[in-house]
């Protein structure tokens, strides 16, 4: 039995299998039914010489259904690659701001995203106290996030029944919000690992070195501040919360309705969370302003901007600064061109890759497991978004009931044929009703995925191989598989490498 003073292990989840009959898709489906039908036609009309040709035709498809490369089958490939070549001959791959932006009636230029973002809107909020908050709207899931930079105090030299804590109290506010009818919808962690050439350390000590001070010793501080700043590391954390106006069509009404109201019920959200998340022992460091997020989004794009815009923010805290506040304005969040290729993404001077934790770790691990993938790289940018759905007691009953009738059925059909059933499928079946148990017993059940980013601050592809090396031997330390999202690379990095909130595909149900 287990005690506080011994490590807590986690594992046991479940991986969601989208399918219309069995394990297969809806373009599985079709080309295995075309498989049969080019078997069976020859037969049916009684022209056995069709039948020479049908068998290779028939191969081919079910080929493509059955056989995998690198974990993908190949209709997923071949949808893939000719949406991809459509978009490219379109030339819908290629990205172009600054003078090619759309301009507004009075001359302004609004916020200007690349492909899924540019749907998205920037809305500043007043919170009172004469404070802002910066608002990202997706009209078309009707969602308002809300960002703020947190700090957490980590794991690795805490006691263990301090660590067992921590990690109980981050369950339990995401248990907190696995209610029936909640407004909202995700929860997303993004951990941004970026070089750190000293710009601020360097703006910081210059601003606070005595100029009575002997030369020798200031010559002397220049010389290690110059020395220790570019082997730094900085890291940003941001908790983005995502809340559904359509769930809250009640409570927004009630707060005026419109775009108003629904930032005030999310303001109202955020108040009501602080307490949890403290409990947590999570620090907010501060609630994003629109111009917060918009130098988020730039140097996301553009880590070149980074030194510069540290720079600025430095200069910023002078008590008679004159100039603009840190951050930096909508109309230049985005890039100024991009453009997406089948394995990586180009945007501005910086080239990044996108990967999906295809699979976590087979057994019980520590809380600290993704330790590897957090890691800063030398010069490369590495962003990680884990991003939660917190399902409500009625609709993960559901869930659990229909994966257990799933494993059970499929169980009972392979005992039936006379094959004997693997291991694999004991322990996806042991988790589920591990998994139903624990809802029984009044704990949360969530989606979730993780994405993660490199970006490197060049078009050099041997740069972008050697970080796609390290990546994939941290991936394998940390005990997950990582897929690299071909075809959909520019989506892929809006959505872990900028904390925006874009939410999780929705889950296909079978047939």
């Amino acid at each position: 039995m287990t005690t506080s003073d011994d490590p807590q292990l986690y594992g046991g989840w479940q991986p969601e299998r989208s399918s219309y009959l069995g394990e297969l898709s809806l373009g599985g489906l079709v080309l295995v039914a075309g498989a049969g039908l080019a078997v069976m036609m020859p037969i049916y009309l009684h022209r056995w010489v069709g039948e020479i040709a049908a068998v290779p035709v028939a191969l081919v498809l079910l080929a493509l259904v059955y056989v995998p490369v690198r974990g993908i089958s190949g209709v997923e490939w071949l949808s893939l690659a000719v949406r991809h070549q459509i978009n490219v001959a379109r030339r819908r791959n290629v990205f172009l701001s600054g003078l090619f932006a759309p301009r507004r009636s009075d001359g302004t230029q609004p916020m200007d995203l690349p492909g899924v973002l540019a749907r998205l809107r920037l809305l500043s909020v007043p919170t009172g106290a004469g404070e802002e908050l910066g608002v990202v709207f997706d009209p078309r899931t009707n969602c308002y996030s809300a960002v703020m930079e947190v700090r957490f105090p980590g794991l690795a030299l805490v006691d263990t029944t301090k660590a067992n804590a921590r990690v109980g109290a981050w369950g339990a506010f995401l248990r907190s919000h696995c209610v029936e009818g909640g407004p909202i919808v995700r929860i997303a962690v993004h951990d941004r690992s970026l070089p750190d050439d000293g710009t601020a350390l360097m703006a910081w000590t210059a601003k606070h070195l005595d100029p009575t001070a002997p030369q020798h010793v200031r010559d002397l501080v220049a010389d290690l501040t110059a020395d220790a700043a570019p082997v730094a590391a900085a890291r940003r954390t941001y908790l983005t919360i995502t809340m559904s106006a359509t769930r809250a069509r009640l409570a927004v009404k009630g707060a005026g309705g419109g775009e108003l109201g629904a930032c005030a019920v999310l303001v109202r959200e955020l108040l009501a969370m602080q307490s949890s998340i403290a409990g947590a022992d999570l620090e907010v460091v501060t609630h994003l302003t629109s111009r917060d997020l918009a130098e988020v989004i730039r140097t996301a794009y553009d880590p070149h901007a980074i030194p510069v815009l540290a720079a600025h923010a430095a200069a910023a805290q002078a008590p008679d600064w004159q100039g603009l506040p840190p951050g930096v304005e909508e109309e230049l969040a985005g890039p100024a061109a991009a453009e997406r290729h089948w394995s990586h993404y180009r945007h501005d001077h910086a080239t990044s890759r996108t990967y999906h934790v295809h699979r976590w770790p087979e057994g019980r691990v520590y809380a600290s497991v993704l330790q590897p993938l957090l890691k800063s790289g030398g010069d490369v940018t590495r962003s990680f978004t884990m991003t939660y759905e917190c399902l409500s007691p009625r609709t993960a009953r559901t869930v659990l009931r229909r994966e257990r009738t799933k494993r059970d059925v499929k169980r009972r059909v392979r005992a039936q044929g006379g094959k004997i059933e693997s291991l694999d499928e004991r322990q996806d079946l042991a988790h589920a009703q591990e998994q139903d148990s624990a809802r029984v017993a009044g704990h949360g059940i969530v989606r979730f995925t993780g994405l993660v980013t490199v970006t490197v601050d060049s078009h050099d592809p041997h740069r972008l191989a050697t970080a796609h090396a390290q990546m994939l031997k941290d991936a394998a330390d940390s005990g997950v598989v990582l897929r690299e999202l071909v075809g959909v690379q520019d989506a892929a990095f809006a959505a872990a490498a900028l904390p925006l909130g874009l939410g999780l595909p929705e889950k296909r149900r079978a047939l």
